[in-house]
């Protein structure tokens, strides 16, 4: 309930989290272990995101789709990497309609397989290429330590997949869709992010590159929040997904896969989230204005919803999404509680003394107590609430920056450096040694997060062995 005390962050940040997910009311779970139930005030957030990725999506030449959960065992056999990768977490079907099937059925982890057969029966030639497909769906990974939204058995997603006639162009595709994520992030999100490559070791399974997008949660563990991955012809090998080129000669096409989950509700909630709740971002906020009206005679009510109906007429009709609070039998107080805790950006309150003045009062989510709330005259209203919410958007995401760039340190040496990922992040030279890496893990738990695509310019030496090193990398406790 919305009176009920959450667990403060600074007490239990996990604790905090699961109460929250909950009480918001975003999810709760399922009776299959690991497995999330979506409720409608979660999954109308997922889709206000899907709607600006989606519309991103068809900007950049893309095409939806949709491909079967189920794929045959003998297509995940014929890319190693890829089935070694995955093998662990596959949920299996062995029988179905009664009997035993003949070859058994993975439920699908991700689509790189299925849609690598589609595509070697749909590429002939050159002019079939590029295929640039999306498709919005879910996937089973068997995790074996689960949390609501951030690692679920079963999780939403979107799954690019593209094929390409030369190795330039499906390079340039990884880069354009990492550039996507970055951008729907911090614009839309509001959640300020790093652009990376990923080290060999954190790799997807079966790519020739991995590319990320890393932010820092409240707690300063970090978050991988979407990623791209350049396969080169691997898939298209294995697959046979060949083409005759422009002088006739048959070669391989080039693929890409690229991916953003649900789990971005989870990065929402822990990047903007305080002790009192969720804080929305206006522009995928399920409701970016709530209206609470004040009373205590009728005769009072009469007159305060006749101003709430032409507020919230005004508000809508101008493309807010406005909610009218007029639940009896709780106080004020309560809902505004309510309202906090589900992160609402803004809320408008009106009472007797209001009408009288022909005016709101207008409370901040992002900017608590009496420093967020302000009285605005009725004229005017509707430009008055889209210019505090474009305001709120924009602190939202300087106070996440702030809070990542203070929480970054640049570590002198390796006894520092072990120091620093207990509280935030570590950038750091490093020779790109597997060794080096699996050293900061085991003596830190700290891993690398990505290697930043904006590098300092010279060379370093690195910072656990002291060699020469040509690239910083994020360290980094992570999800």
């Amino acid at each position: 309930m919305a009176d009920e005390k959450l667990t403060p962050q600074s007490e239990n940040f996990s604790d905090w989290y699961n109460q929250l997910v909950l009480r918001a009311e975003l999810a709760d779970y399922a009776p299959v272990r690991g497995c999330m139930v979506v409720r409608p005030y979660g999954w109308t957030l997922w889709e206000n995101m899907q709607a600006g990725l989606d519309r991103r999506f068809k900007e950049t030449g893309h095409v939806n789709a949709a491909f079967p959960t189920l794929i045959p065992m003998s297509f995940f056999e014929k890319e190693k990497e890829h089935v070694e990768g995955f093998s662990p977490e596959l949920a299996v079907v062995t029988h179905g309609g009664g009997k035993e099937l003949e070859e058994k059925l993975a439920v699908r982890p991700t689509s790189e397989t299925i849609i690598g057969y589609m595509y070697s029966k749909w590429v002939q030639s050159w002019r079939d290429l590029p295929i640039l497909i999306n498709q919005w769906g879910s996937v089973m990974r068997w995790e074996l330590r689960t949390k609501l939204f951030l690692r679920t058995a079963e999780f939403y997603w979107q799954e690019g997949h593209t094929a390409h006639a030369t190795a330039d162009e499906a390079m340039e595709e990884t880069y354009r869709m990492l550039d996507v994520y970055a951008d729907f992030a911090e614009t839309d999100c509001a959640i300020p992010v790093v652009k990376g490559h990923k080290s060999d070791t954190e790799r997807f399974a079966g790519a020739q590159m991995t590319t990320g997008i890393e932010a820092m949660m409240q707690d300063r563990k970090a978050l991988q929040s979407g990623t791209s991955h350049y396969f080169g012809q691997n898939f298209a090998e294995a697959f046979e997904i060949d083409f005759l080129n422009k002088d006739n000669e048959l070669e391989l096409a080039y693929t890409t896969s690229w991916g953003m989950s649900t789990r971005m509700i989870g990065a929402l909630i822990m990047v903007h989230g305080d002790d009192q709740g969720m804080k929305m971002p206006p522009k995928i906020a399920p409701i970016q204005v709530v209206i609470v009206p004040i009373y205590r005679k009728d005769a009072e009510k009469e007159k305060v919803m006749a101003a709430v109906d032409e507020v919230f007429a005004e508000l809508k009709e101008g493309g807010v999404r406005v909610k009218v609070d007029d639940r009896e039998g709780f106080s004020p107080g309560f809902k505004y509680n309510d309202w906090e805790l589900r992160g609402v950006p803004l809320r408008l309150e009106i009472g007797p003394r209001d009408v009288k003045k022909e005016s709101v009062a207008l409370a901040r989510r992002d900017v608590p107590g009496r420093d967020g709330k302000t009285f605005e005259p009725r004229v005017g209203l509707l430009d008055t609430v889209v210019d505090r919410l474009d305001s709120i958007q924009a602190s939202m995401f300087e106070a996440a920056k702030k809070f990542r760039d203070d929480n970054i340190h640049n570590p002198k040496d390796y006894d520092e450096l072990k120091e620093v990922v207990q509280k935030g992040w570590a950038l750091s030279w490093w020779c790109e040694s597997a060794e080096c890496e699996a050293k900061v893990k085991e003596d830190t738990k700290a891993t690398t997060r990505v290697i930043p695509l904006d590098q300092p310019e010279g060379e370093g030496k690195c910072v656990v062995c002291g060699e020469k090193a040509e690239k910083k990398v994020y360290f980094a406790k992570a999800y």
